[in-house]
C-alpha cells in the first residue's frame, strides 16, 4: 500500500528522491518472517519509514537535496538507519530535503504540502519537507527528519503533522549530513504524539561515534496526569503581539489564528493543565544567527571554494550559496563572542525551565523556536486547526533532556482534540 501511494503521489508532491522498492520488499518479508516465528521487535517492527535524503543508507544515493551530490553514494549506514533496521522498521523511500538543508526546494523543484499542492513557492516548509509532506500524505507511516532553526517543526506544523525535535544531544548524528556542528538535531515526524514517542524510542541513545551523544534515559510514561506538571505559556504571542497585520487579509487571518489558539488552550485547561503566562529571557538572539551561518558555510567551505556551490538551483540573496560566502567574511572573534553569548542564553533558559515543565507557544512563528534551537531544548508540535485551508500547530516545549514532559502535554491535547485524524483529500487525478 505505501509503495503504491509513494508512486502515485510522490511525484505530484515531489517528496521523493529514491524509493527503495527492492530493500523495503526484503525488509518486510523478513519482518513477516519473524513475527511468524514469534521474534517480536517491538512498535516499529514491520512499520514502514522514509528518511531524510541526508542519512547515508549503503547501497542507496544520499543526494543532500543538491545538484552537486545528486549521485553521492555514501558506503555505511548511519547510526539512526541502523537503529531503525534493527526495530525492524522497513525504509520504503529516501525523502526530499531542502538543498543542503534549507528550504523546501531541492534539485527537482520545490516539495508540495499535500493541503496545497498548487503552492509552490511555500511547498511544504522547512528542509525536512519531504519527510512532512510523504507523512502528512500518508506516503509512509512515519519519517526522520533533522532541525538546526525549525526544521522539523516548521514543516511539521505546515503539513499538520505532529513533530518531535528532541534535546540536542539525544540521537546520534553520525551519518548524518553536517550543517551546523553545534545545533543539528534529529527527530520524527509522524501522525500521532505516541507514534513519535516510539520512534525516538528507537533511535536515541550514544552509539559511541557521535561524541556530542549524553546517556540520558527516555522513559515515556503516557498515563502521567498532567495537572502534576507545571505549565507555562506565551500569552502575548497565542494573542499575536509579535505581529502588527498591515491589510484586511492579514488582519482576518490574525482573528482567525486568535480564535482557534484560545479553543486550543481552553481544551488544554479542560484536561487539566494549569497554565500560567510566562516570558522569554529577554535576549537578543537574532544575532547569534551567526553561528548557524559560520558554521554551514565552514561545512560546505570546499564547494564554495571550487565554485560547485553555483550549480545548486536556489541562488538569490538569502539561499545557502550567497550565505556562503558572505560568511567568510564573518570574523572569528564575533563566532566566539557569539557563542559566549550563547551561553548566557543558556544559563537564562535552565533558570526559566527550573520554574516549568513545559511551555506552550504557537508554531511556527514563535520567537521560542530560535532560542530553543540555540539552547538545545526538545519540542513536540501537534495540528490545533486551518487558516485558509493550511494547518496551524501548537508547541510544547520542555527542558533539557526531558522530551516526556512535552510529549505528555501534547498527547493530552491529541486525545481531547480530532485534528491528528483530519488527513488531505488525495484524490487528485
Amino acid at each position: 500500500m505505501y509503495l503504491g501511494r509513494l508512486k502515485r503521489f510522490g511525484p505530484k508532491l515531489l517528496c521523493v528522491v529514491t524509493l527503495t522498492e527492492d530493500l523495503a520488499l526484503k525488509q518486510a518479508a523478513d519482518a513477516d518472517a519473524e513475527i511468524k516465528r514469534g521474534k517480536y521487535r517491538g512498535a516499529l517492527h514491520g512499520i514502514p519509514w522514509g528518511a531524510k535524503d541526508l542519512f547515508a543508507t549503503k547501497g542507496i544515493k544520499t543526494t543532500w537535496g543538491a545538484e552537486p551530490y545528486r549521485d553521492q553514494m555514501i558506503d555505511y549506514d548511519a547510526t539512526v538507519v541502523e537503529k531503525l533496521n534493527e526495530a525492524g522498521a522497513v525504509l520504503v523511500a529516501k525523502l526530499s530535503m531542502g538543498a543542503l538543508a534549507q528550504g523546501p526546494r531541492w534539485f527537482a523543484g520545490v516539495t508540495r504540502n499535500p493541503w496545497v499542492p498548487e503552492d509552490t513557492q511555500t511547498g511544504s516548509s522547512g528542509s525536512s519537507a519531504g519527510p512532512a509532506s510523504a507523512t502528512a500524505g500518508g506516503l509512509v507511516g512515519f519519517s526522520i527528519g533533522t532541525e538546526t532553526l525549525g526544521s522539523i517543526i516548521s514543516p511539521s506544523s505546515t503539513c499538520g503533522c505532529a513533530g518531535l525535535r528532541p534535546t540536542y544531544g539525544r540521537v546520534s548524528r553520525h551519518g548524518a549530513m553536517g550543517l551546523s556542528w553545534t545545533m543539528d538535531k534529529i527527530g520524527p515526524i509522524c501522525r500521532g504524539v505516541e507514534d513519535c514517542a516510539a520512534a525516538l524510542n528507537a533511535i536515541y541513545g550514544p552509539d559511541g561515534k557521535d561524541i556530542t551523544v549524553g546517556d540520558a534515559p527516555f522513559n515515556w510514561n503516557p498515563d502521567k496526569n498532567i495537572s502534576t506538571l507545571r505549565i507555562g505559556y506565551l500569552k502575548t504571542e497565542f494573542e499575536g503581539g509579535n505581529f502588527q497585520p498591515t491589510n484586511d487579509q492579514q488582519r482576518q487571518q490574525q482573528e482567525a489564528r486568535r480564535a482557534i489558539y484560545k479553543t486550543a488552550l481552553e481544551v488544554l485547561e479542560k484536561a487539566g493543565a494549569k497554565m500560567v503566562p510566562i516570558e522569554m529571557p529577554k535576549f537578543s538572539t537574532q544575532s547569534l544567527r551567526y553561528i548557524l551561518s559560520a558554521e554551514a558555510a565552514t561545512a560546505f567551505d570546499d564547494i564554495t571554494r571550487d565554485g560547485r556551490v553555483n550549480q545548486l538551483s536556489g541562488q538569490s540573496p538569502g539561499d545557502w550559496p550567497n550565505t556562503f560566502r558572505t560568511s567568510r567574511f564573518i570574523p572569528a572573534v564575533e563566532y566566539i563572542r557569539a557563542q559566549r553569548a550563547r551561553t548566557l542564553l543558556i544559563r537564562e533558559m535552565e533558570k526559566l525551565m527550573s520554574q516549568w515543565d513545559v511551555f506552550v507557544s504557537p508554531a511556527p512563528g514563535s520567537s521560542s523556536l530560535l532560542v530553543t534551537n540555540l539552547t538545545g531544548n526538545p519540542a513536540v508540535c501537534v495540528p490545533c486547526g486551518f487558516v485558509n485551508d493550511r494547518p496551524i500547530a501548537i508547541m510544547f516545549t520542555g527542558g533539557v533532556y526531558d522530551e516526556v514532559a512535552p510529549l505528555r502535554v501534547a498527547l493530552a491535547f491529541e486525545k481531547a482534540t480530532t485534528w491528528h485524524t483530519v488527513h488531505p483529500k488525495m484524490d487528485w487525478s
